[in-house]
């Protein structure tokens, strides 16, 4: 090979068989799996090239470190996701072509669809025909063209399609182009990439639930299966709750609530969206009331959704309805430190439900039921060991006991107590505000933007520190506090829909500073591109008693 030819090689790194090679400028992808005959578990479905997420169809220019990822990686099920969302998309409006379908959440392990516009309601056979127009479309394995548009062609075809949401978002886009996708001669926008065809979307179903339909998604661990979730109907309230506070607010989505920034509107979003909060939590206390039997509040949910301010708003309400509210912290009910039991990599499980001294517990709350005085125990972390200092209560008339935890919904925690002295309350921040009708945003990625500004703040971690942890965390929820949050006699949804306007400002120049060479710098990017629909808002007009408080600093609550 001559001097000129050697110098249109590029090298590429492939980090899937520690493989170091030589490319031509302009290959794509897909010849390198070719060549270097690349196979994982699942089918291939994207790649990470230098720590940032490309489709299959990339073509390399530069010398690149690659890395190719399937379905069990959480980039290559977001990208099915996505994918399996635009075919859904597509199969509605073949069928219905004035409907509008929407995606706004995921429900019981799914993802909550619904379509306005239908001439009929939502039935069986209406749900059937849908999930075989589905199955042709994916049976044809048709690709998905990614197409680069000057961003007014792209906002006129969302208004000739009827998707004013996405044409509203867009036009407060600053970039000259945008990235639209094809199925066949339907354009569309994903908040993120896509499988490369149709074809690789043959597992998912269909079934019908209230005035809509959930779409399920398969399982992680084995893509051959469909995931299994419970029957959510608590849940699918708060959610539909948030939406008519979403009308109420007119913030249903991104776009909306950006041009209430721009017409110098935020100061009435935030009071709105606070005085809802404060109405909620104030009908929660008087439902408590309500109960008579009730003398132990349950409060569960998990990272970063604001439970210890919740709780605290919760007992001045209590206070306001004639109740004597006070606290007991399941933290002093851990076992002394040689019986907690460890994980798999053999550190200690603070999570486990073993880790609870749950005979102590329910003796504890069954004497206080029972009118007698209770010396609390203290739980000294420095010494692994239950002490205590003279702490003790006695249930009085009024007295209403606030217990917060992971595993307080869990039924086994208080299932030797009278049943009608609990009231058991979920708390998340269940983010209804989506980017548009097809791009919602996950409750988690609110409650992680969250944590990554709590955790720089108050615990001295770095936001790339938080990310590292954040798997392990969701592993938690998963475990010990998911199963449960339908156990719930309430659910309070945290999330305000003017908060990541407010967020942005904090957890961008956080995002920013983790570099390029770390390996969550694919979930930075991904971070960063959703913070970037919305526009800053100032945090002067959040009240000192917000959840959100709880996160930035200039909260009235002791924590």
């Amino acid at each position: 090979m001559n001097i000129e030819n050697k110098s249109k090689q590029i090298k590429i790194v492939c980090l899937n068989n520690n493989s170091i090679k030589e490319y031509p400028i302009g290959t794509y992808l897909t010849e390198i799996i070719k060549d270097q005959q690349i196979t994982l578990k699942f089918p291939i479905l994207g790649a990470r090239v230098n720590n940032e997420i490309e489709e299959l169809s990339y073509t390399i220019y530069k010398p690149k470190v690659i890395e190719f990822f399937d379905y069990s990686n959480i980039d290559g099920l977001r990208m099915y996701i996505r994918s399996l969302s635009f075919v859904f998309i597509k199969a509605v409006k073949e069928l219905f072509p004035q409907s509008v379908p929407k995606i706004p959440h995921s429900l019981s392990k799914g993802f909550y669809c619904e379509i306005e516009n239908l001439s009929e309601k939502m039935n069986a056979d209406l749900v059937s025909d849908i999930e075989n127009k589905m199955r042709d479309l994916i049976e044809s394995d048709i690709p998905f063209k990614h197409v680069e548009l000057l961003t007014h062609e792209a906002i006129e075809l969302f208004i000739e399609n009827g998707y004013l949401d996405k044409a509203r978002l867009f036009k407060q886009c600053p970039e000259l182009y945008t990235s639209v996708y094809y199925l066949r001669d339907y354009v569309d926008y994903f908040y993120g990439y896509l499988v490369p065809s149709t074809g690789y979307l043959k597992v998912f179903d269909l079934m019908s639930f209230k005035s809509g339909l959930i779409l399920r998604i398969p399982s992680q661990p084995n893509p051959k299966e469909l995931l299994k979730g419970p029957d959510q109907p608590k849940m699918y309230e708060i959610f539909k709750e948030y939406k008519n506070w979403g009308k109420i607010i007119g913030a249903a989505d991104v776009g909306s609530i950006n041009e209430m920034v721009l017409r110098g509107e935020e100061s009435e979003l935030i009071k709105i969206s606070e005085a809802l909060h404060e109405k909620k939590v104030a009908q929660i206390a008087d439902q408590i009331k309500a109960r008579q039997t009730a003398k132990f509040v349950l409060i569960s949910g998990p990272s970063s959704s604001g439970k210890t301010t919740f709780s605290k708003r919760l007992a001045i309400q209590l206070k306001v309805a004639g109740l004597m509210p006070t606290q007991i912290s399941m933290d002093n009910y851990f076992v002394d430190r040689d019986k907690t039991p460890k994980d798999e990599n053999g550190e200690y499980d603070f999570e486990s439900f073993d880790a609870i001294d749950l005979e102590l517990f329910n003796q504890n709350c069954q004497d206080l039921l029972d009118g007698k005085e209770v010396e609390l125990p203290e739980f000294s972390f420095q010494a692994g060991k239950r002490i205590y200092d003279g702490r003790k209560i006695q249930i009085e008339k009024n007295t209403i006991i606030i217990i917060e935890g992971i595993h307080a919904l869990n039924p086994r925690l208080t299932n030797a107590l009278d049943q009608e002295s609990i009231y058991k309350i979920y708390v998340s921040a269940l983010t209804q505000v989506s980017i548009d009708s097809h791009n919602r945003i996950p409750t988690t990625d609110n409650r992680l933007i969250r944590r990554i500004i709590r955790d720089f703040q108050y615990r001295g971690y770095t936001a790339l520190e938080t990310l590292r942890r954040w798997p392990s965390v969701r592993k938690g929820e998963d475990k010990n506090i998911f199963p449960f949050q339908e156990e719930c006699d309430i659910m309070f949804n945290s999330a305000l829909p003017y908060e990541l306007g407010v967020l942005k400002r904090y957890a961008e120049p956080l995002l920013k500073d983790i570099k390029q060479i770390e390996p969550e710098f694919s979930e930075v990017m991904r971070l960063l591109k959703f913070l970037s629909y919305f526009k800053p808002m100032h945090e002067t007009e959040v009240p000192p008693t917000s959840i959100l408080r709880e996160f930035l600093s200039g909260s009235s609550f002791r924590y």
